[in-house]
């Protein structure tokens, strides 16, 4: 898969604003993402049928598929916004249709030209694509997998076994499904098949029961037996034994839209509570939003979703810019998104009283509901465990790179300028492990250095004066942090807890350098000095230095409340997003996202 660079657009906004047109011409009474029909599917267990239908006669599957395969894939940025909208209005109907796309990415990168055409075509004609990786017993432990894959006679093979909590496997037409291929396993035991269940055997495969689950209650979410069930020899992806390698490279891209789901969820609960907190008033008439403590807690959360996105924004666009290093980032990304959603979302609920326990029939019952469907996403492609420990693994090359001060300059620039269009995707570039260590957070000393410089050059010296000594705060803590990483020892099977603690701090300190990095490239020093506007990167720098610990100040913090003014200050039915802010000259563009 080699994406195509498309003209110089800025963020794609023509495909985006599109599709956000058309969903909104599909919400409302009686039609696929009304809210009344949404809340009754989802009592009643339901598949959201009419809505992923919606979707594809939209064209969402065209974006699934390379544009060099004849899809319109050339930008992992569209795809992300493109799910992150349907998300913004329901969460189950983003992970039922969003999961072709992960199902399909392993075809996409092994640069085999033919099965990616013959997927292409059945994407295109509408086909679901599953990922069946996980088993009963096993979990997240791919290399324990059971399921196996044996030589049939005439070149193809038999597969045996069972694969279970699955996206879309019933429903599914096709199913990526990895398989052991040597009795003993290991790294390169396993290897990665196309299973087209049309083309298989009668009584060779058996959808297992649909599982409930706590949230997205109308996914299909279930199961696949496997009883010698022949495939051709084309159904194999890759070379035998290249399955574990194949789905890790493969994780480093739909990782990225686990975050774009998380955003979408946050964008829906922020806007919920802030609505509520607006328009509803205490026993002195002062609107709720107006009480200070409400404020602070709207300005966090809201701090707390832009840092998300910066980092969820930087992750999709490395995936062009830096894809060596996609092995951390992506980590970063789905261990620290969807957690800081899920503390968002807690954070609004405890806002909202019981007004956010209600079920979905009640007019705000939709936070319930949101809450509910949004805490799935944290295990979906490797839970933030999963992923922490993947960080941990590779705590020594990051702290030797940061020491060293390895940074691929070009690419960082290229990842935190959203205006620009991207380079192709070389799938070729993508590694298991990052040898550099990661641009984002050793790029930092540079950033700092550059605010240091506007600072000095700005007539509001004093206002960046304040914001470059939250920005060394940050510089500091990342500092002392790699220091701590270098200091870890542990074999594989015995991580200390300490390192996991570390490990989230490597979020809190990445997301933050991502920010700063983003206002840097995407709000230029201007010619004559004034300042660039900087409220929502003063609200992120202070969220993350709260989270980390490090000491802020009652006036420093007030930045929260500004960013409460972002929230509470926005059109009706818009969202607010980083895309907004680094993009002054389209207001509000990025609500199609």
């Amino acid at each position: 898969m080699t994406t195509t660079a498309p003209p110089a657009q800025g963020l794609a906004a023509g495909p985006v604003d599109r599709f956000a047109r058309r969903l909104r011409e599909l919400t409302g009474p009686g039609l696929p993402f009304g809210a009344a029909e949404l809340a009754a599917l989802d009592r009643a267990d339901a598949f959201p049928a009419d809505a992923v239908r919606a979707l594809d006669e939209a064209g969402l599957p065209r974006y699934y598929v390379p544009a060099e395969h004849g899809g319109a894939l050339d930008d992992f940025t569209v795809v992300m916004r493109l799910l992150r909208a349907v998300a913004r209005i329901d969460l189950t109907v983003a992970a039922a249709h969003g999961k072709t796309y992960l199902g399909a990415v392993s075809t996409w990168i092994t640069g085999a030209e033919e099965p990616a055409r013959r997927l292409a075509r059945r994407i295109t004609d509408g086909e679901v694509v599953s990922c069946a990786l996980t088993e009963r017993h096993h979990g997240s432990d791919l290399l324990s997998g059971e399921v196996t894959a044996r030589p049939a006679a005439d070149g193809g093979w038999l597969l045996n076994g069972e694969k279970w909590l699955i996206n879309n496997v019933s429903r599914a037409g096709l199913v990526t499904v990895l398989a052991r291929t040597h009795d003993a396993g290991g790294p390169r035991g396993f290897s990665l098949f196309l299973v087209d269940k049309a083309r298989l055997g009668p009584g060779t495969h058996t959808c297992l029961p649909k599982v409930r689950t706590y949230g997205i209650r109308g996914a299909d979410i279930s199961g696949i037996a496997l009883h010698d069930a022949h495939l051709p020899a084309d159904a194999l992806i890759g070379a035998p034994g290249q399955g574990v390698e194949i789905i890790v490279k493969a994780l480093h891209i739909t990782r990225t839209c686990c975050a774009a789901m998380s955003l979408g969820a946050g964008d829906h609960a922020l806007r919920l509570a802030a609505d509520f907190a607006a328009g509803h008033a205490g026993d002195d008439g002062t609107p709720l939003a107006r009480r200070p403590h409400i404020r602070r807690e709207l300005g966090e959360a809201t701090a707390g979703l832009l840092l998300a996105e910066a980092t969820g924004l930087v992750a999709v666009r490395s995936l062009h810019a830096l894809t060596g290093e996609m092995s951390v980032v992506s980590a970063v990304a789905k261990a620290y998104v969807p957690a800081q959603i899920d503390a968002l979302i807690a954070r609004l609920l405890h806002l909202l009283g019981p007004h956010g326990l209600l079920g979905p029939g009640d007019p705000h019952g939709q936070f319930a509901k949101a809450e509910r469907d949004h805490r799935i996403i944290g295990i979906f492609d490797g839970s933030s465990l999963v992923n922490r420990n993947a960080l941990i693994e590779q705590f020594p090359r990051l702290a030797r790179g940061y020491r060293k001060g390895r940074v691929d300059a070009a690419g960082l620039a290229e990842a935190t300028s959203p205006h620009t269009a991207p380079r192709p995707f070389r799938p070729a570039a993508l590694s298991l492990l990052s040898t550099a260590g990661a641009s984002v957070p050793a790029g930092l000393p540079a950033a700092v250095a550059e605010l240091r410089e506007r600072a000095r050059d700005s007539r509001d010296g004093a206002g960046l004066d304040s914001l470059l000594s939250l920005a060394t705060r940050l510089l500091d803590a990342t500092e002392r942090l790699h220091e701590a990483m270098a200091a870890v020892r542990f074999t594989p099977r015995a991580v200390p807890a300490e390192a996991f603690d570390l490990a989230e701090r490597y979020e809190l300190c990445f997301a933050a350098a991502c920010a700063l990095h983003l206002w840097l490239r995407a709000t230029p020093a201007t010619g004559d000095g004034t300042p660039a506007p900087d409220t929502w990167l003063r609200g992120c720098l202070v969220k993350a230095l709260t989270d980390l610990g490090e000491p802020v100040d009652d006036t420093e913090a007030q930045a929260l409340d500004d960013c409460a003014d972002l929230l509470l200050g926005r059109p009706p039915g818009h969202f607010v997003s980083l895309l907004d802010q680094l993009r002054p000259g389209t207001p509000q563009e990025a609500n199609a996202s």
